[in-house]
């Protein structure tokens, strides 16, 4: 295959109706539309800093699924490897206007299209065309045949001698007890170059407590970098060489809308290990981008660009 990307991933993406007014959703009566879900706002912080970023998926062949084909490529992410299917439906959420803090969402998700994803569906062409794959564990809570799908896209790409990265992004609701939940991504993790869970998502697959404690062991199973998000703090880092470090956070003027700083962290961390910075580097930017998502309302608003960022980690200095 003669197309190169910088990164893939491969999840659920799904179409929000965001409420415009605050109050209780049964009670609104305006929304608008906007692209969602974990894996494509990563793929679209990374396409806004010109990583040429691929996308895989398995979408309806309905409306919504027309919409989010859409969404993806106008912000230039590459959807060569998303399929079709006429037996299930593109998944959807609504998601609560809120002044500060952690909104109300209600997904409507269950048997999507996405969920369906499999290992019919992986295209080694495709994969083997990427430097590096990014994972959360949503994909491996929605199905079985996702979580193989997984574990078989990380497992090919190290054979491959490429980087993947994994974000917990715990979703309890959607595994069925925590037990499993906490099994499965730490096995996932061990299939990992770069582990990034925030430090409760730590203290839960653990039961251990410090972010030294946690680090140490994921590297005893052989990952070669962890960082944990600290929220307002910023975050801490630790490599299987010894590297190890906090990096501060940036100042946030109003948090607006929690939702996606994750995401953005990771778009930070990985664009700059994808461009052979310094560890610290990369969670200083993990950080300026994690700070523009929370400060922004919708879950992508806050993703800048290259310009964007320079000049928000410029002003900050």
């Amino acid at each position: 295959m003669s197309k190169q990307l910088n990164a893939v991933t491969f999840g659920e993406p799904m179409a929000m109706f965001y409420a415009n007014e605050t109050g209780p959703l049964h009670e609104v009566t305006s929304f608008s539309k906007a692209l969602a879900g974990a894996e494509s706002n990563v793929a679209t912080g990374l396409s806004r800093l010109a990583h040429k970023t691929g996308y895989v998926t398995k979408l309806g062949e309905d409306n919504f699924g027309q919409f989010i084909a859409m969404a993806l490529n106008k912000e230039g992410i590459d959807t060569d490897s998303i399929t079709y299917t006429k037996e299930f439906s593109t998944g959807m959420l609504i998601k609560s206007k809120v002044l500060t803090g952690d909104p109300k969402v209600e997904y409507f998700r269950k048997n999507s299209a996405a969920s369906k994803l499999s290992l019919a569906d992986f295209d080694e062409s495709y994969f083997a065309s990427a430097g590096h794959l990014h994972v959360t564990s949503i994909s491996s809570a929605l199905s079985k045949s996702c979580h193989e799908f997984s574990l078989h896209a990380m497992e090919f790409m190290k054979k491959n001698g490429k980087t993947v990265s994994l974000d917990p992004n715990l979703r309890p609701t959607l595994w069925p007890d925590t037990e499993t939940m906490v099994n499965t991504i730490n096995d996932l993790a061990t299939r990992c170059d770069w582990f990034l869970p925030g430090l409760s998502e730590g203290k839960i697959l653990t039961g251990l407590e410090t972010p030294e404690e946690i680090a140490g062991y994921y590297l005893q199973r052989g990952v070669s970098l962890v960082v944990i998000k600290l929220g307002p703090e910023g975050a801490y880092y630790k490599t299987a060489t010894g590297e190890e470090g906090y990096v501060n956070g940036f100042k946030v003027k109003e948090v607006v809308d929690t939702v996606g700083a994750g995401d953005g962290f990771a778009v930070g961390v990985i664009s700059a290990m994808l461009e052979q910075l310094t560890v610290a580097e990369a969670v200083k930017r993990g950080n300026a981008i994690g700070a523009l998502a929370v400060m922004s309302p919708g879950d992508m608003d806050g993703l800048p660009t290259r310009e964007g960022l320079e000049q928000f980690m410029n002003a900050s200095v």
